[in-house]
């Protein structure tokens, strides 16, 4: 149930994409939309039957040590299988807060367990006032226990909130955002590409003083060979006339079979793609084609069967430095992001959020490339459609932000970083088996009762 309620509420702006760009109409896609958040709800049913088929006789064990560990490692778990929905995972509710000082060490699966043992300390203090109201000296133990652990987490969450694990590689380089704000029901329309090619040339040609520019989440609205000889090759030249680096999203078809690629091109002082290697299931890519292939076709999602980028492809060279590159919803996924590192200087997002209209989502999606860019130490330069775009500092701070649905152009100076944050080296494998090794210990060296004991208690 409390799934159903956190997801029904937090990922309801699904039904907005299924009904007005899948064509099912608004009943459908809201029925859809309950079966995907029942579905993912399953996950919090999962994690409440492990703590209770895993419980020891002791209370306190349970609450500070075995609770935490699963909602944690099944909150991991909703992030990878069958291919993973980490949105709104709860280590993102503590960007601005000194807890995400945790964040560059454990990543947003570390702050999510200290908040779950944070709650869980809330309780034991709780519980103790409520099991022994007259205060006795020895009922104190846990509820001094209780504020002792609380008052030392946000301790040393405060002290490392304060330290910078990165530090300059260079000189500052100037990069300006363009955001087009071009609706999602006429994206895709013949009659709105040129005009849409000239909005994007003419916001372009305004910034040449930037050493990088860039655009969208497929912002031209064709294939690449089609517009290579007419469009990219003339902008290249204008762009390595004035020295800047131009980075445009645009879908590439392969060059041996009718695949094609959601992928970023750089245009300037070198010519590479990024493909997209994480797709989103029945939005760029259908699980099970041979068996579900109609289903593709009754949605009507335009531009949905993409193949995926090769995973060794994870940075592209602009503006003098190696850039760890995604593209929306790939960075929801940490551990892929730093793939790029330490060897990218800054991170690039670029993302399509017009799918989703005024609602959570691209307010939620901005969370998580904040979370990004303070796990690695970073800048991230997250360039949108219709917003919201953002220029993030190395902790996670908002260091320029366009208003959603205007178009805009966002301009500032970032600066190239360089070394590792433990979250980097490490990846999510630190605290996942930090989680599964305390887990397996404690479950060892206390003898779990039986469901139905865990009932009557």
């Amino acid at each position: 149930m409390f799934g159903l309620g956190f997801m029904g509420f937090g990922v309801s702006w699904l039904h907005i994409s299924i009904d007005q760009f899948g064509g099912v109409g608004l009943p459908l896609a809201i029925i859809i939309t309950l079966l995907f958040i029942a579905t993912i709800a399953l996950f919090f049913g999962l994690a409440g039957w492990l703590g209770a088929r895993l419980c020891s006789k002791n209370k306190t064990t349970n609450l500070l040590i075995i609770f935490p560990a699963i909602w944690t490692l099944v909150e991991w778990m909703r992030g990878w299988f069958l291919t993973g929905f980490p949105w709104l995972s709860m280590g993102y509710s503590q960007l601005d807060t000194p807890l995400q000082g945790l964040a560059p060490i454990v990543g947003v699966f570390g702050v999510s367990w200290i908040v779950a043992l944070l709650a869980a300390l809330v309780a034991l203090i709780l519980r103790a006032f409520m099991d022994a109201p007259a205060l006795q000296s020895k009922a104190m133990f846990k509820p001094l226990l209780g504020i002792a652990g609380i008052i030392m987490i946000w301790t040393v969450a405060s002290l490392l909130d304060g330290h910078l694990w990165t530090k300059p590689a260079g000189e500052p380089i100037r990069a300006t955002l363009i955001q087009g704000n071009i609706p999602q029901e006429i994206k895709w329309r013949r009659d709105q590409f040129r005009p849409t090619i000239q909005l994007y040339t003419s916001l372009t040609r305004a910034n040449w003083e930037s050493d990088l520019i860039i655009w969208p989440e497929t912002a031209i609205p064709a294939f690449y060979r089609r517009v290579k000889d007419d469009l990219l090759d003339p902008l290249e030249a204008e762009a390595q006339s004035h020295n800047t680096d131009l980075l445009v999203g645009i879908a590439v078809q392969g060059s041996k079979d009718s695949s094609y690629f959601n992928a970023m091109v750089s245009l300037g002082k070198e010519r590479g793609t990024y493909s997209k290697r994480h797709l989103v299931p029945f939005g760029e890519f259908l699980p099970l084609k041979w068996l579900l292939n109609p289903l593709i076709d009754f949605l009507q999602i335009p531009m949905s069967d993409f193949s995926a980028g090769d995973n060794d492809k994870t940075r592209l060279n602009l503006a003098g430095y190696p850039a760890g590159i995604s593209i929306c919803y790939e960075d929801a996924f940490g551990e892929e992001v730093i793939q790029a590192l330490p060897e990218a200087a800054f991170l690039i997002n670029a993302s399509n959020d017009a799918w989703f209209g005024d609602s959570l989502a691209p307010h939620q999606h901005l969370e998580i490339a904040r979370m990004r860019a303070l796990e690695t130490g970073r800048y991230l330069l997250r360039a949108t459609n219709t917003g919201i775009s953002a220029i993030i500092g190395p902790k996670g701070d908002i260091q320029g932000l366009s208003a959603a649905f205007k178009r805009e152009t966002l301009t500032r100076e970032i600066i190239p970083m360089q070394g590792m944050t433990p979250y980097v080296l490490i990846g999510n494998g630190g605290i996942i088996s930090a989680l599964l090794i305390l887990l397996v210990v404690t479950l060892f060296i206390s003898a779990p009762t039986s469901l139905d004991t865990v009932s009557t208690t």
